[in-house]
């Protein structure tokens, strides 16, 4: 009877052994860099700043026995120390016939936050938000996405015509009990092109956080050159207001030296919700970039004119960054 027993729990192990290799697989990517950076203007002569960035990427999947799968992400880095470093998880399930449905536990985003970052690449970033800690005059841009978050279920159809992806988005509006429903449908299917149309609705639970963002994306490669257009357009219930209203339009053009160089120039337009402030806030910026292998260097140089809306001499910045990325 012992030997009845060996025999079977040796061929269960080893059954449970083959399936777990055969069935999926854990990878694991990651990312560091290191950035120095500045801001000068007319009333500002800021310290150089260091920063570093640092992420590890662990993701799985396994094939089911009726052909689907089902994949899982998380991030560990440092963004925060102060809270959990545990971020940007979910999982789904896909297949060619039924598409893929993905859920966001952190780190979602809506059909619109997809694929909204401008095309001269958020130049504003570097310049709102430093209010505090660079006596900068305004955040600039407060507001542009409806953005995904916690809980967040995206569905991507499966492929029916060539060249052509259509996602939906569903975001949950915590508190307020209302769901918010979103769409964006890509074409491809010319060479080098590529068009964009999103739109997606914002539920705060009242009409005066009620609303919806539409993006609008074009780019066209030819060569060694690429153009690009986009707009955004976020509106919410409570008119005349800058951060509830914006319209963010963006160009860029792209020109790649070699395999290793590239170079960028692209600028921004924010234009206010706020009907006294008749000026836009203008950006634009040119990056060079040299790649060897997994290792990245970057030269920033970007200006920021208007970003308070005003024409007051302390709302024009200029902001120099140099970076060193690793992707392993």
């Amino acid at each position: 009877m012992n030997n009845f027993k060996k025999i079977g729990m040796t061929a269960l192990a080893a059954s449970l052994v083959s399936t777990s290799v055969f069935a999926g697989e854990l990878t694991a990517t990651g990312s560091a860099g290191m950035t120095v950076e500045g801001y000068s203007g007319s009333t500002l002569q800021s310290d150089t700043g260091y920063s570093m960035a640092d992420s590890v990427v662990l993701s799985g999947s396994t094939e089911l026995d009726n052909g689907m799968t089902v994949s899982m992400s998380f991030e560990l880095d440092s963004d925060n120390p102060t809270t959990s470093s545990y971020d940007d998880k979910s999982v789904s399930v896909s297949s060619d016939t039924f598409g893929t449905l993905k859920l966001a536990g952190h780190g979602g985003s809506s059909a619109t936050s997809a694929v909204d970052a401008t095309a001269a690449g958020n130049i504003y970033d570097n310049f709102d938000g430093a209010t505090s800690a660079n006596g900068l005059t305004s955040a600039g841009v407060n507001l542009l996405a409806a953005a995904g978050g916690a809980n967040n279920l995206y569905y991507s159809l499966p492929a029916m015509v060539d060249g052509l992806a259509m996602n939906a988005s569903l975001n949950t509006a915590g508190d307020t009990g209302n769901n918010a429903l979103g769409f964006n449908v890509t074409y491809t299917g010319v060479e080098g092109l590529s068009l964009t149309y999103a739109q997606a609705d914002i539920e705060g639970g009242s009409s005066a956080a009620n609303g919806d963002q539409t993006v609008m994306n074009a780019s066209y490669a030819y060569g060694p050159v690429t153009v690009a257009y986009t707009n955004s357009d976020y509106d919410l219930g409570a008119a005349n207001s800058r951060t509830l209203a914006q319209d963010v339009t963006s160009y860029a053009i792209s020109y790649t030296v070699s395999d290793a160089i590239s170079l960028t120039y692209g600028t921004e337009t924010i234009e206010s919700g706020l009907s006294s402030e008749v000026t836009d806030a203008e950006y634009e910026g040119i990056t060079a970039s040299y790649t060897a292998g997994g290792m990245t260097i970057s030269l920033t140089s970007q200006d920021a004119e208007n970003i308070d809306h005003g024409t007051n001499a302390d709302e024009d910045y200029e902001y120099w960054a140099l970076g060193l990325s690793f992707a392993f």
